[in-house]
């Protein structure tokens, strides 16, 4: 069942196309609609965040404020830092969009920008814009549903640096790692049989069939160099919630260094990011 899923959620060619009005951001200071950069061009800040958003107006606000708060933090610390937030609505119909631009009025589109979608993709389909409309010399993805500690950025990046002094093509992929808590957390505990089993299930045939040595292929916390975010968003398929699994299969035969990372989490009920 479940590759009949990936099966149906993936195209024969990647879709590296956009709206015309997906090329643009409005920046709501001014009223002028803008043109978001190119992944293909040189980086201008040193952290892209990249949100991928589904009817997600009620919990965002959350995540953005732990979000923007730790950047800002680490800003203050070290001046040198530069940042930007990207929230990419996947064809929200509630007020996503206008919620995530409260935060582009307050902080400017220089560190706040919404890519809003003119339909659904799914949430790969808006990860891969969001990386391709990025300007940072590392690129993070993280649920708008704030499971993950944002704070825990800082133990991805301290890896990602530490393989790339080492790694002449400075490509690596870092992922935040839930699998630490699976033994004795409450919340695996508190779930139904089924929901352990479509769990384990997952894990057996994405082990079996695709990616190895990777605990935890699904949080939604990945930490990527912008050199290996050229090579892995334009060669993939999946659009939807099976994207990361095929991130870390190409990765893995491309021989892009993957590494993974304890991070702390708690579980979120109706998390929709994208994933329609």
């Amino acid at each position: 069942m479940v590759l009949v899923i990936v099966l149906m959620t993936s195209v024969p060619y990647p879709d590296l196309g956009r709206c015309k009005s997906e090329e643009y951001f409005l920046d709501p200071n001014d009223k002028k609609k803008k043109k978001f950069a190119s992944l293909l061009s040189t980086p201008e800040v040193q952290l892209s965040v990249i949100v991928p958003s589904y009817n997600e107006e009620k919990r965002l606000p959350i995540m953005m404020d732990e979000c923007l708060g730790y950047l800002e933090s680490r800003k203050a610390s070290t001046p040198e830092f530069s940042y930007e937030v990207i929230v990419v609505d996947d064809g929200s119909t509630d007020k996503t969009t206008e919620v995530a631009l409260e935060y582009s009025v307050q902080y400017g589109t220089d560190k706040v920008r919404v890519l809003t979608f003119e339909k659904n993709r799914g949430k790969g389909g808006a990860v891969r814009l969001g990386m391709f409309s990025s300007r940072g010399e590392h690129l993070l993805f993280a649920d708008a549903d704030g499971a993950s500690t944002f704070s825990d950025y800082s133990k991805l990046e301290e890896k990602l640096l530490s393989i790339c002094q080492s790694n002449k093509n400075k490509q690596a992929v870092v992922c935040g790692s839930r699998s630490h808590l699976l033994v004795d957390d409450e919340t695996v505990a508190s779930r139904s049989i089924f929901r352990k089993f479509l769990m384990h299930g997952f894990h057996f045939l994405v082990w079996f069939l695709c990616v190895r040595g990777v605990g935890d292929t699904q949080c939604g916390f990945k930490l990527l160099t912008r050199e290996a975010a050229r090579v892995l968003f334009t060669n993939l398929h999946v659009e939807r919630w099976a994207f990361d699994v095929e991130l870390l299969y190409v990765a893995q035969t491309l021989g892009i260094p993957i590494a993974e990372v304890a991070i702390n989490w708690h579980e979120i009920e109706g998390a929709v990011c994208g994933g329609k």
